[in-house]
């Protein structure tokens, strides 16, 4: 018997010891959830289409989805960084080429996700001149034109000490940078006095205080802005886009702008019916236009009125894009004329 339970306890301290130093078998590190996003940021661009469509978007995703917004009001370039940074969540705004280089760059180091068309296509131009002012004098019709001595005389000002005054792009968008190049690729720095205005407001302000007087005007302006919907504009002739020379020195026309939708990547699992209903997005530019004739038609409105108005009118457009129980929501929020809490007050 004493040697059986010897026998025992040798092969019991025998198990034990081959237990302990056998390999722990390690469990692979479950995934953390992406956490949920309770308050989505939207980025406050400072012009008008950026704008309303943020309010429309504020709308459906407040009323109909149940998230608290906010915006970031600025410019495209600090808040492009932002984005990038997290700071925002949605822009509805991305123009190419204007931001080419900052956007494959964000897209290659994963800090931004594209979901798809805003606007769509568009054009943009620094040389765009009122039609009656063409009809006037039928030989300006080039940028080349700009270094002719009549029609310096013709665009200058106090300020330009002789030189053509050209209203450039707003200060801290991307066109800053593009036209100022131009200018010096079409060797027009002796003959241009560039102005920048500090927002879109005063850039559509100045062309509309010169086209109610009939005075001559040039400057920036792109399709989908407010006077270039209800104006009639004309582009000056430009040496046709190519990636050569824009990648050269820029001596040509702007390649027609992609206006895209991104979210920032935490926006794909912490609020992912929001960017479903974002790929659904479709406010392209005849959708907007008919909200840039109604803000014509009624100069007193601001941005968040003329979202409710869309809202209220085009819900055969928007109820597309959300689920059935988010278009019931927005349609009674609406009747009780309800207003987001993350709307800027204006």
């Amino acid at each position: 018997m004493r040697v059986q339970y010897r026998l025992l306890i040798l092969s019991l301290i025998v198990l034990f010891v081959a237990g302990a130093c056998a390999p722990v078998e390690q469990s692979a590190p479950a995934e953390e959830a992406a956490a949920p996003i309770d308050t989505i940021i939207f980025s406050d661009l400072n012009w008008s289409s950026a704008q309303i469509q943020n309010r429309v978007a504020q709308y459906i995703v407040e009323k109909g989805y149940g998230y608290s917004t906010e915006v970031v009001f600025g410019s495209t370039l600090p808040l492009f960084q932002g984005l990038r940074n997290g700071d925002t969540h949605v822009t509805l705004e991305i123009w190419l080429p204007n931001q080419d280089e900052a956007w494959y760059e964000a897209l290659g180091n994963e800090e931004v996700v594209e979901i798809g068309a805003s606007l769509g296509k568009d054009w943009q131009s620094a040389f765009v001149i009122p039609q009656y002012l063409q009809e006037q004098y039928p030989e300006l019709d080039s940028v080349e034109d700009l270094k002719d001595d009549q029609f310096k005389e013709l665009f200058a000002s106090a300020e330009t000490g002789g030189k053509v005054r050209l209203v450039s792009c707003v200060i801290g968008w991307a066109c800053e940078e593009v036209n100022a190049a131009q200018v010096i690729g079409y060797e027009l720095e002796d003959h241009v006095h560039i102005v920048n205005p500090g927002d879109g407001a005063a850039l559509n302000a100045d062309l509309y205080g010169a086209y109610e007087k009939g005075e001559p005007w040039v400057g920036y302006q792109w399709g989908t802005n407010d006077p270039a919907l209800i104006l009639d504009l004309v582009r000056l002739e430009e040496p046709a886009y190519s990636d050569e020379c824009w990648a050269a020195d820029k001596a040509c026309a702007y390649e027609d702008a992609d206006i895209l939708i991104a979210v920032h990547p935490d926006m794909v699992d912490g609020a992912p019916d929001v960017v479903e209903m974002l790929r659904a997005w479709d406010f392209n530019i005849e959708v907007y236009k008919e909200v840039a004739r109604w803000l014509d038609q009624n100069s007193d409105a601001s941005s968040n009125d003329a979202a409710l108005w869309w809202l209220n009118s085009k819900s055969d457009i928007w109820s597309g894009w959300v689920t059935e129980d988010a278009a019931a929501a927005i349609e009674e929020a609406l009747a009780a004329n309800e207003i987001p809490e993350g709307w800027p007050t204006e």
